[in-house]
């Protein structure tokens, strides 16, 4: 497979249309807690506001500057996050490392629609990205939980 095939492949219509009708995008005026993340190598961030209430994310806004595939992460994560909790959050987050490092499956339900990320496997370099959303929640999280 040449490597504009490849390219093809990762940047697919699905992927491009998650990117381009994203959820939940717009900063919270009042959050419980915020956090940015970077992923360094591409310069791509992605900030995170949640509304916690009895441990439950009940609100979330996110301001995303990423590659088309951090913005379709964020994208599924925004569209699934209001009423998990914070284990619910990072089993997410787990499965889809494992998904994209370890030849894990697609994480399941709420996040199932991360399985678009599947070609993103062969390209580590686009990992940290991918992971943004979910790694500015937990750290939103934690930075609630330490407020309480």
């Amino acid at each position: 497979m040449s490597a504009e095939t490849d390219m093809i492949k990762l940047y697919s219509a699905r992927i491009l249309a998650l990117a381009a009708d994203m959820p939940r995008n717009a900063r919270l005026s009042a959050p419980t807690a915020s956090a940015k993340k970077r992923a360094p190598l591409c310069g791509s961030n992605v900030t995170v506001d949640i509304v916690l209430q009895d441990g439950v994310i009940i609100d979330y806004g996110q301001d995303v500057k990423a590659c088309a595939l951090g913005q379709a992460a964020a994208a599924v994560v925004g569209g699934a996050i209001v009423g998990l909790t914070e284990q619910q959050v990072q089993a997410g987050r787990d499965a889809l490392q494992a998904m994209l490092t370890s030849g894990g499956p697609v994480p399941p339900a709420p996040f199932d629609g991360l399985e678009v990320l599947e070609p993103a496997r062969d390209y580590k370099n686009r990992h940290a990205s991918i992971m943004l959303a979910f790694d500015a929640t937990l750290d939103a999280l934690q930075t609630a939980k330490a407020r309480t």
